[in-house]
């Protein structure tokens, strides 16, 4: 017996490292090395780590494995920078099968979002990992996961301490479900509740469930950069209720109108094809917002201006009524 018999192919392995290398060329040894940023007084480094959940389904529905990198490191930085922290350098972790083409696609997204983000591609791991019984191993039998590390001034750390009553949640708007709900999408999908391709639940159905997450971190920047940010929130799992408040200083609420801003079709799709309850939705899925940010009302125009994306005030903050 040898290693390439039980399921482990050593040469394609190391034929993906290099040409992986040339794409990222920072990847090579046996761990990877960052300079901490001249100027920082105080700096704090933030890291987090994430992964894309069952949104993985969706690549071996449609064939498409091209942008689920770019959610991996969307769900990582997203969380990075709520914090006012700047990305410095993101690693992956994949877990295979087999080692095939795909994960040339799956780095293609991972090496495009790094760049969306502004940050470097350090390293990661390319593991193999072959089922030993019946079925075979299959080149689509991937999960992922990512890790990132940004830096922020210590006097600059944004942890929601200052937020009072009457500060305005502003939401800025998802590309869609982003990572999080869909093991209930797969549920259905399994239950023929919805279909990745038929018409009658709305064309397109399919590429929307595979939009990739947006990164928020280039207009983050801009926001620190020019106006007073008090508290930021990734809107994932547990929906906008759950995550804005993990940003709030204890005894003070998030009171969101969930009439300030349209839904996206592809939630009321969901929404009726599976009769799932609105309370559900509005605790599995962003409903279309993405990311939040908490500034003073007498900035609130300012905020607005510097936004790149569709975005609204959908709330205020509140003491507990």
């Amino acid at each position: 017996m040898d290693y390439k018999t039980s399921g482990v192919d050593i040469e394609a392995g190391n034929a993906f490292v290099q040409r992986l290398k040339e794409k990222a060329p920072a990847i090579g040894g046996f761990s990877g090395l960052y300079k901490i940023p001249e100027g920082y007084e105080k700096p704090i480094l933030v890291s987090g780590a994430d992964g894309v959940g069952t949104k993985i389904n969706m690549c071996q529905v449609s064939g498409d494995w091209t942008t689920i990198g770019i959610d991996l490191v969307a769900m990582c930085v997203n969380d990075v920078i709520t914090c006012g922290a700047k990305p410095l350098y993101f690693l992956d972790y994949i877990s295979t099968g087999k080692v095939s083409p795909l994960l040339d696609d799956i780095m293609e997204g991972i090496i495009k979002g790094c760049w969306m983000a502004d940050l470097q591609l350090l390293g990661g791991e390319t593991a193999e990992h072959p089922r030993t019984a019946p079925p075979p191993s299959s080149p689509t039998d991937i999960d992922l996961a990512g890790f990132c590390t940004g830096i922020v001034e210590e006097f600059d750390y944004i942890d929601g301490s200052i937020i009072k009553p009457g500060d305005a949640i502003i939401g800025i708007a998802s590309s869609g479900l982003h990572s999080n709900g869909y093991s209930l999408v797969n549920d259905m999908l399994w239950r023929h509740k919805i279909s990745y391709k038929d018409s009658h639940i709305g064309e397109g159905i399919g590429k929307e469930l595979l939009e990739p997450t947006r990164i928020y971190a280039p207009t983050v920047k801009r926001l620190l950069d020019e106006v007073p940010v008090l508290g930021m929130a990734h809107i994932t799992g547990g929906g906008l209720v759950e995550n804005v408040s993990r940003c709030l200083p204890k005894g003070l609420q998030a009171h969101i109108d969930w009439n300030a801003w349209p839904m996206p079709d592809i939630f009321s799709k969901i929404m009726l094809a599976g009769e799932v309850p609105e309370e559900e939705m509005k605790r599995v899925f962003n409903m279309g917002i993405g990311y939040c940010v908490i500034v003073p009302p007498d900035v609130v125009d300012d905020t607005m201006i510097l936004i790149d994306h569709p975005s609204q005030v959908i709330g205020h903050v509140r003491c507990p009524m």
